[in-house]
């Protein structure tokens, strides 16, 4: 019984079904290349990256990327006429503020005198001085200059105002068409004019004073750059 119960069952088994649909098998991943089954644990293979499209190339210069003359100066020519202005206006603004002697003049007379057996002349200049700026004229230092016709020169600050007299009377020519004394410390006030006589000597004999090349007077007044030169 028991024997015969089993082999109805094996047989049943092994019958094939009815017209019953059968189930689908499972899905499965697709077979390899080789024709082995994919490990479940593998990821699926992603889709291939798309590849960009390259960007357009863009030509680099070193020296246009930091600059240069030809890129940020204006055309030369308008450079060449700036330059030419800024030079004409600073002359300008030179040539009006530059300094000027504060007064003017001239030598009216000059009268020498030789000292016997020293070889030294003295004169006597008689000059005209005018004051030419707006305030008033103080005289610092008096001084002659003498050229002589080899081109030497020799110069010496004016006699003291006390001492005149002194040499008047020892070289009477001196006095020759001589006007007061013009010494340091006269004050001129605006637009004034003094006439004066100042008495220097010079190492030389007279006829070598006679022939001179020329005799300056110079004045250099307080508080100013340049001297006024009398001729």
């Amino acid at each position: 019984m028991n024997a015969r119960h089993c082999d109805r069952r094996e047989v049943v088994y092994n019958r094939a079904m009815s017209d019953q649909p059968s189930p689908d098998p499972p899905l499965s991943d697709p077979p390899l290349s080789n024709g082995a089954m994919s490990d479940p644990s593998t990821p699926p293979p992603s889709a291939p990256a798309l590849t960009p499209a390259p960007e357009p190339v863009t030509e680099f210069h070193i020296g246009d990327e930091f600059g240069t003359a030809k890129r940020n100066l204006p055309p030369a020519g308008i450079v060449l006429i700036c330059i030419a202005a800024v030079a004409i206006a600073v002359a300008m603004v030179a040539f009006h503020g530059r300094a000027k002697p504060q007064g003017a003049g001239s030598v009216d007379f000059v009268a020498a005198a030789e000292v016997p057996n020293q070889g030294i002349v003295l004169a006597a200049i008689t000059l005209t001085l005018h004051n030419t700026a707006d305030k008033s004229l103080w005289i610092h230092t008096l001084k002659a200059q003498l050229t002589t016709a080899d081109g030497h020169t020799y110069e010496d600050e004016a006699a003291s105002a006390v001492d005149f007299d002194r040499y008047f009377r020892a070289f009477p020519p001196l006095k020759e068409s001589s006007e007061p004394a013009l010494s340091p410390e006269t004050k001129l006030l605006v637009g004034t004019t003094q006439r004066g006589t100042i008495l220097v000597s010079f190492p030389v004999p007279k006829t070598v004073f006679d022939q001179r090349k020329s005799l300056d007077v110079t004045i250099q007044p307080y508080d100013q750059p340049l001297p006024i030169i009398l001729k």
